[in-house]
Formats: C-alpha cells, sequence, structure tokens
C-alpha cells in the first residue's frame, strides 16, 4: 500500500487527529479486495479521505455546537457555519467517491458490493470517543 500523505494524519486545532489517514487505509483495502488497488491513483484516494474526514469533523462540531450560530457583528441567530461546509465537504467527498467506484465498476472483475457502507459506519462510530 502507498503510504498516505502526512497530511491526513495532521493533529487538528484541538489536538485529535484528523483520521482521513484511516480512511485511505480502508479505500485502499477496498480497492485491493477488488484487484483494482494499481488503477486509482493515489492522490485520488487521498482526496477521497480528506473530504470524508473533514466532513466527519463538520458532523462533530454540528453535534457540539448546534444547528444555529450568533451573528458575528448584530449578535442575531443564524444558521451555524459547519452545516453548509458539512454539505460542501460531503458533496466533494461523493464525488470524489463516485470517480473511483467508476473505475472499479469499469476495470474490476471481483464483485463490486457496499462493503464500504459497513466500513465507514465503522469509521464514524469509532470517532464518538
Amino acid at each position: 500500500m502507498p503510504k498516505p500523505g502526512e497530511y491526513l494524519s495532521a493533529r487538528q486545532k484541538n489536538g485529535v487527529p484528523l483520521g482521513a489517514d484511516d480512511i485511505y487505509r480502508e479505500t485502499w483495502l477496498w480497492l485491493k479486495q477488488r484487484n483494482c488497488e494499481n488503477l486509482v491513483n493515489k492522490r485520488l484516494i487521498e482526496a477521497y479521505a480528506q473530504a470524508f474526514a473533514r466532513y466527519i469533523q463538520c458532523e462533530e462540531a454540528i453535534s457540539n455546537y448546534g444547528l444555529l450560530g450568533k451573528h458575528p457583528t448584530t449578535g442575531g441567530v443564524i444558521a451555524s457555519p459547519f452545516v453548509q461546509m458539512s454539505q460542501q465537504f460531503q458533496k466533494s467527498a461523493n464525488l470524489v467517491w463516485y470517480e473511483i467506484y467508476d473505475i472499479v465498476k469499469e476495470n474490476c472483475t471481483e464483485p463490486v458490493g457496499d462493503d464500504l457502507n459497513d466500513t465507514m459506519e465503522r469509521l464514524l462510530r469509532s470517532r464518538k470517543g
């Protein structure tokens, strides 16, 4: 497996690693199970891992701070900026995932299933602690 970029495991402002390196490894193993690990560029896997990790990070912020925020100048109630950021990271992750999945679907001789969904569920649940 190609070594994931250091930025995927960089410590965040709160001192916790981003965790995108775990998503990178899981995705690469999923590709390897389908004999497609050499068909997908490392940078594409890294882009997916980072976008998905940022999506998780935004969802955790929404859980911690709520869906509403305070306007910086008027003090009025506004929608939390984490909601829009979460949607953007999710959209980005999905677009990259579709690109990866398309490569696998077109070139893979192994069955292509939804095993990754279970892996992502496990990753999301492991971040709660």
